[in-house]
């Protein structure tokens, strides 16, 4: 039943482009909700009943095993929450009736692509459903064909290119060790080649892979103007979900699942977390567009899941699975409401903003939620995730790297007061007077993942036990 996931949305594009395009285009929009929507519910309700263990389908000369665990579960929650998100803004935002048809489809290829890239379990597979998905991005962002975003838009595809070319040399190189491409197959030969340079040369590029689709520091060239210049829905996806599909969950399922936990990957993994969480939180300090500055803070965020994988342990990979979660969360909705500020005021730049919480009380209020729960604020949901990664990093013996994460943790919090101070406190500039709270389509995003953010927040042990912390699951394969 895991093929629905992926054929499904591929099938609801082939319906929306035949011929008579004048209905289709009215249905667009609630095709991709609804089909978002029913694949959030699906994972939550019916895991374990309706979706089995294991499905094939193309039996034949092209196979494609899936399978389902935490992780899987995760990420498809999240795949499907965040692309239902950005259609509401899309429709919200777009005026033209066509760019928001082609964006649509494009969202769908996305979506399918994605949910691919989670279910398969052999690297040659997850590689075409991670371009599916890295292609289709790259699209979107250069869609509306301004300048920045075409820029943009281009740096992604050149680094996203050095990654692909990174990945099929290593895929290459397992292959010749293990005459096979499915994770169970390579991690056994793996563990039993004597061919020990070989192997570390193919898991060092890999990583590398990894580490530039997940934009961490120093592999972070594309990442900055990619969220910025991006279309607002555009940047919601790829804050959301993107990144954290083609590139962080990659790092934890090639490490997790494929190549296990040697002394040289963990001192990587720790390493280019702790050069993130620090680097990034310091660079979103000194920004000034509102967009940017959160492009800098997923760095920072994304280097607490690196850490939180780099110690191996159960409740260490409890904590970056978790913080998967509400990263994607609270960011998403930060990235919403900078389209909410952007679209009433024209502007991002915060040295042009001030007092914006007295007329869109709405997004100022879900801003300081979001703000709150990146930098780990109790109760809300990013205190728990960061709280259990620095825990578990402590436990693990990593003292040093423990306070690392703390201290930016400060460092998080003092660039949310910035933002907010300037964008939504302070005297109402006279030149915003006239500026009025967003209408229904971007109020209801973010009063969807502000709900979701103090629920994680109130109901985290539940969320540690059901999904995160039975991490014996990952193995499957």
């Amino acid at each position: 039943m895991y093929s629905l996931l992926i054929l499904v949305p591929f099938f609801i594009v082939l319906v929306l482009n035949l011929p008579f395009k004048v209905m289709t285009r009215k249905v667009a929009f609630w095709a991709c909700a609804l089909f978002s929507a029913l694949q959030v519910s699906a994972v939550l309700a019916l895991q374990g009943v309706f979706w089995g263990n294991h499905s094939e389908i193309f039996a034949g000369f092209l196979r494609f095993n899936f399978w389902i665990d935490n992780l899987t579960s995760i990420m498809l929650i999240c795949g499907g929450l965040v692309v239902f998100i950005v259609a509401l803004v899309e429709k919200y935002l777009s005026r033209d009736e066509e760019q928001t048809f082609r964006f649509l489809n494009v969202l769908l290829l996305v979506l399918a692509g994605m949910n691919g890239t989670v279910l398969v379990r052999d690297l040659f597979s997850l590689y075409v459903y991670l371009e599916i998905a890295a292609v289709s991005s790259f699209i979107l962002i250069g869609l509306n064909k301004e300048k920045d975003a075409c820029e943009a838009a281009f740096k992604y595809i050149i680094l996203s290119v050095v990654a692909t070319v990174l990945m099929l040399s290593a895929i290459a190189i397992f292959l010749m060790i293990a005459g096979d491409t499915s994770f169970a197959g390579v991690s056994q030969a793996l563990s039993a080649s004597p061919d020990k340079l070989l192997i570390a040369m193919a898991v060092g590029i890999f990583l590398c892979a990894a580490f530039i689709k997940s934009g961490v520091m120093p592999f972070h060239g594309w990442l900055p103007d990619a969220y910025s210049a991006s279309p607002a829905p555009v940047s919601v996806l790829l804050a959301g979900i993107v990144t954290k599909t083609v590139g962080v969950y990659l790092l934890i399922r090639l490490v997790y699942t494929v190549v296990g936990f040697s002394p040289a990957i963990v001192q990587i993994l720790l390493w280019v977390g702790t050069v993130s969480v620090v680097l990034g939180a310091l660079a979103a300090l000194d920004q000034k567009d509102l967009k940017r500055m959160l492009a800098y803070s997923s760095i920072s965020q994304i280097g607490y899941i690196v850490l939180g994988l780099a110690t191996g342990t159960a409740l260490g990979l409890a904590g970056a699975l978790f913080h998967i979660f509400n990263h994607t969360i609270f960011k998403s909705l930060l990235f919403v409401n900078s389209a909410a500020v952007e679209s009433a005021t024209g502007t991002r730049q915060l040295d042009k903003l001030s007092g914006l919480a007295q007329k869109m009380p709405l997004t100022g209020t879900t801003s300081v939620l979001a703000s709150l729960s990146c930098a780990g604020i109790p109760p809300l949901s990013g205190f728990w995730s960061k709280l259990i990664i620095i825990v578990a990093l402590w436990k693990a013996g990593l003292f040093g790297c423990a306070f690392v994460a703390a201290f930016a943790s400060v460092l998080t919090l003092a660039y949310f007061l910035t933002m907010q101070r300037m964008a939504f406190f302070g005297k109402l500039r006279s030149d915003l007077e006239q500026v009025k709270e967003v209408g229904f389509g971007l109020a209801l995003p973010m009063i969807i993942l502000a709900l979701v953010t103090v629920a994680a927040g109130l109901c985290f042990p539940w969320i540690l036990h059901r999904f995160t912390l039975p991490l014996g699951m990952m193995a499957g394969g």
